[in-house]
């Protein structure tokens, strides 16, 4: 069934998601305060008349932009989010959309290995849906079906957030392994480190262990962490190679954020406690990375 889709944000990622849905339903555009494809000429009326409003924007302007919107929603409407990030206050666009859209309002997150440049050449995209009413996955289905994005329906928003926010930290450290040139078996050692201290991160919020092992979690993080063309990946070379004049990204934000807000114990995760250290100390890095094999080689463990 068509449906009229408003996209917030006409960056890569609603570029992407334009190229995903224009050929099958009614797509307006709004970016940076003006009406680019639509029929009327503000925020507020374009809202009043979408079926679901897809936040293509980063976390940081979702709380004033949702607040915006809220009382102008149509009944029964869904409001989606991409962003992998936390705002000002340390917040997921979950717990933002979570806070404003009261009121019976619907909303969910889209989150996987989506890469946008992949997308706009018409290859495959995977995603975890995980949505405050579950019966509006209909409406998911109904949004992409005959397009290249693989949706599968999810549970446990929060945890999913996290996992793919924290899985750009991570990221961070396949780059700096690459560089060093620690070789293949260190980026498994990688993987695996990093999705069982995802796996406890989520725990600690009270989600499903199992969280991390999905789209959103294992998934981001293979297609982040492997690809050369990831900026976290480019970032952890970067430390390695002593460019540290601009040193940003999501993932620097997210250690940032974390480090201020505390929202879990950082320090008991050896390998993001290591990323959030290279990052803020990156003179520090070679001897860090030393420290934390010497450590792996030290401690004894038992596989099961």
């Amino acid at each position: 069934m068509k449906k009229r889709v408003l996209i917030l944000g006409y960056g890569k990622m609603g570029h992407a998601m334009e190229s995903l849905l224009a050929g099958r339903h009614d797509v307006r555009v709004w970016n940076l305060g003006t009406v680019i494809k639509g029929s009327h000429t503000t925020l507020e009326e374009e809202v009043a008349e979408a079926q679901v409003i897809l936040f293509c924007l980063p976390v940081n302007p979702h709380h004033e932009i949702a607040s915006r919107i809220e009382p102008h929603l149509a009944r029964g409407s869904l409001c989606l989010t991409i962003a992998k990030g936390l705002d000002e206050s340390g917040r997921t666009a979950a717990q933002i959309f979570e806070r404003v859209l009261t009121d019976g309002h619907h909303y969910g997150v889209l989150y996987g290995p989506m890469i946008s440049a992949e997308i706009l050449t018409g290859r495959h995209a995977f995603a975890d849906v995980v949505l405050s009413e579950a019966a509006d996955f209909d409406v998911i289905q109904s949004l992409f079906h005959g397009s290249k994005l693989v949706c599968q329906q999810a549970s446990d928003m929060h945890g999913r957030s996290w996992s793919v926010i924290l899985k750009n930290v991570y990221a961070i450290m396949f780059g700096v392994a690459d560089e060093l040139k620690l070789g293949n078996n260190m980026r498994g050692h990688l993987m695996v480190a990093a999705i069982a201290e995802l796996s406890g991160i989520v725990q600690s919020f009270g989600g499903q262990a199992h969280t991390p092992y999905s789209y959103a979690g294992l998934g981001d993080l293979l297609t982040t962490g492997t690809s050369e063309d990831s900026h976290h990946h480019a970032l952890g070379r970067q430390l390695v190679r002593g460019e540290w004049s601009d040193i940003s990204g999501e993932g620097v934000h997210t250690l940032q954020m974390v480090e201020k807000f505390h929202p879990f114990e950082w320090r008991a995760f050896p390998l993001f406690a290591l990323a959030h250290d290279i990052v803020t100390a990156p003179a520090t890095l070679r001897q860090r990375v030393e420290d934390y094999l010497k450590q792996l080689r030290e401690t004894e463990s038992c596989a099961i």
